[in-house]
């Protein structure tokens, strides 16, 4: 953890010369949402549209919930897709259409991650709006969901769902630059839903309440790690298969702490290496003196393929979410039809 997150996730400590700073950011952020609101709210689409984002920086998790989300939904006859920013990708303001064969150097590592594991359409753009007007006009879908954006106050939404991360919670409650939030904790009381990431529906609630006094209902929600998957090959192996042994762990992901603890929770012994978020991953970078496997991410998997060694492996997870939330999600398309007519 970097000096800076570990002032984020401690107590502020000399970041509180920078308060006024924060102070600014919270009153900027409001006057951009207050306006964009104003300018763009209300102009939506034919089918509802679902943000799956969260109000502080770093890794929650939202991914692997968003792939979990359209399989729900598509294994009830809902058809699904997905818009994302594209981050680390070259699409910028032209919408680009996403597949399994995709360079990822266009589509960003999380949108081509959710375009080979999803099996629905996906549209990447730095302006969510574009990226939906081009998957409604060459796609049949019922619902989009949007991979982040839910700062992203251009783009009318018919729901909100926030994620947070169990172990890091909202940190010690700043705005950028002296916490880790983009917005308030007041926020998570516009929501529609919170996702606490690592929890289970028993303490949900209870993570929840130490959080906010939201009375918005906060969901479980679990990643299971399944199998190893060769990057060379394709070869799977079940992860619990590999206990005891010793590895090299890399991830260039927003907590890779997070991914660290699965590696130790799996009972291997990692020589673990992390790397910044959306890390370009290079040769050099998996280059190691000895033959160990080296374990990754899903998501920095889709950088490394190219040049992966026989030894790369990346631990497949499957996020578990509760039925309710897939329920409601799947209404908000009824209720898309009510309002229309």
């Amino acid at each position: 953890m970097s000096g800076i997150e570990k002032a984020w996730y401690g107590k502020p400590g000399g970041f509180s010369l920078l308060l006024p700073f924060s102070w600014l950011y919270r009153l900027v952020a409001a006057i951009r949402k207050s306006f964009q609101q104003a300018r763009y709210q209300g102009k939506d689409w034919p089918v509802p549209v679902v943000v799956i984002g969260n109000i502080s920086v770093g890794g929650t998790g939202k991914t692997p919930l968003l792939i979990a989300l359209t399989k729900s939904l598509a294994a009830r006859g809902i058809k699904p897709g997905v818009v994302s920013r594209g981050y680390g990708g070259s699409a910028g303001a032209s919408p680009l259409t996403v597949n399994a064969s995709t360079s990822v150097r266009q589509a960003g590592d999380e949108a081509l991650l959710i375009a080979r594991r999803a099996n629905c359409p996906v549209v990447v753009c730095s302006d969510r709006r574009a990226a939906v007007d081009k998957l409604l006009n060459e796609n049949q879908v019922d619902i989009i969901l949007s991979d982040d954006g839910l700062q992203h106050y251009r783009m009318h939404r018919d729901m909100e769902v926030v994620v947070i991360d169990k172990q890091r919670g909202l940190g010690n409650g700043y705005c950028l630059p002296v916490g880790p939030l983009r917005e308030t904790a007041g926020r998570l009381h516009s929501v529609d839903a919170v996702v606490i990431n690592g929890a289970d529906e028993d303490d949900a609630g209870v993570c929840m309440a130490g959080l906010s006094d939201s009375p918005v209902k906060a969901y479980g929600m679990e990643l299971k790690p399944t199998v190893l998957v060769n990057l060379v090959s394709g070869e799977k192996q079940e992860a619990s298969s590999w206990s005891g042994r010793e590895v090299h762990g890399v991830a260039g992901i927003g907590n890779p702490a997070r991914f660290e603890a699965t590696l130790n929770e799996l009972n291997l012994k990692p020589r673990f290496r992390a790397f910044p978020d959306h890390h370009n991953f290079s040769v050099a970078d998996l280059a190691f003196d000895d033959d160990l496997p080296i374990i990754m991410t899903g998501k920095d998997a889709v950088k490394c393929e190219s040049f992966a060694s026989e030894h790369c492996w990346y631990l497949d997870v499957e996020a578990e979410i509760p039925e309710e939330l897939v329920c409601i999600i799947g209404n908000k398309i009824d209720q898309k039809i009510d309002v229309r007519y």
